[in-house]
């Protein structure tokens, strides 16, 4: 299986055809559809029936379910059938115009909960792990991103920083170019971007790629152009529109996959990050009342 065309795990198979859809064919985006829409018909469809519903030939919903990481139609569908068993967790609630102040705060934090649980569910630790070792062992770690993914990448440079990893942080679109031209062989580039198609990064992460460095992107598009460059590919879930860059539950989202990678970054490193943590708390001692 590809790095990202194998399924997550048993229970993200629903969030996996979102977070690859727009590099699907236009018979597989039927297929896709017919699945998203109805999810529970599924399962219980044999290959023809969901052919038929989706339009398509037979031939599509296999190659659908195989882009997807699956040998066929019935593995496929005993995946949907295990997502449908925490089927709650990809409901959403929306906020009505006639809420209340409370009842919108409510259904914002419920909504964001689910969201941490999509992110737990999207997590491959296979995955994980490899970025754990190579961020270890890299020389210098770079962490790129711009607009809100730069935020993210600023928390990433500072996590990173406090277990006593070489890392720098940039987020401006002509320091990024410097930056990726000037990387080496045994260096990390930590590349962020939720669409995984901002040009500035995903040209960064190229140029840095063809330099001798290894790619590690966080993106909710498992085969957006940052992939195609990638050595490891973090994912985390969005249901951003193209006007609501920036939105709070993507961050979230970011932020809880760094905040598990730094954790066990800490714990592979143990003696060494746990002395750069002291030496770094002692550094803002005397910055505290």
């Amino acid at each position: 299986m590809s790095k990202f065309g194998k399924p997550i795990n048993s229970s993200s198979t629903l969030l996996m055809i979102s977070s690859i859809y727009n590099s699907l064919s236009k018979a597989e985006k039927k297929v896709a559809d017919a699945v998203q829409s109805d999810p529970e018909y599924a399962v219980l469809a044999t290959v023809t029936d969901l052919a038929e519903k989706a339009k398509v030939g037979e031939t599509s919903v296999i190659r659908f379910c195989r882009k997807i990481g699956f040998r066929g139609y019935h593995e496929f569908k005993l995946s949907v059938a295990q997502d449908l068993v925490n089927v709650s967790t990809y409901i959403d609630e929306e906020i009505e115009e006639e809420d209340d102040w409370e009842l919108i705060a409510r259904k914002l934090t419920m909504n964001h909960t689910k969201l941490l649980d999509k992110t737990l569910d999207l997590i491959d630790m296979d995955t994980v792990s490899q970025a754990v070792e190579a961020l270890a062992a890299a020389n210098r770690v770079f962490v790129y991103g711009v607009g809100s993914s730069g935020i993210t990448a600023l928390d990433t440079h500072y996590r990173f920083m406090r277990i006593g990893l070489n890392v720098d942080v940039q987020r401006d679109i002509h320091i990024l170019a410097m930056s990726a031209a000037l990387v080496k062989a045994g260096d990390v580039v930590f590349g962020i971007s939720t669409s995984g198609s901002t040009k500035d990064v995903v040209a960064a992460t190229r140029m840095a790629k063809e330099s001798g460095a290894l790619i590690i992107c966080l993106t909710s598009h498992a085969r957006s152009p940052i992939t195609t460059y990638a050595d490891i590919v973090l994912l985390v879930p969005s249901k951003e529109m193209p006007f609501q860059g920036g939105a709070l539950s993507t961050k979230i989202a970011q932020i809880h996959l760094i905040d598990i990678l730094s954790t066990l970054l800490t714990l592979h490193m143990k003696d060494s990050a746990y002395a750069a943590i002291k030496k770094t708390a002692d550094a803002v001692a005397d910055k505290l009342y």
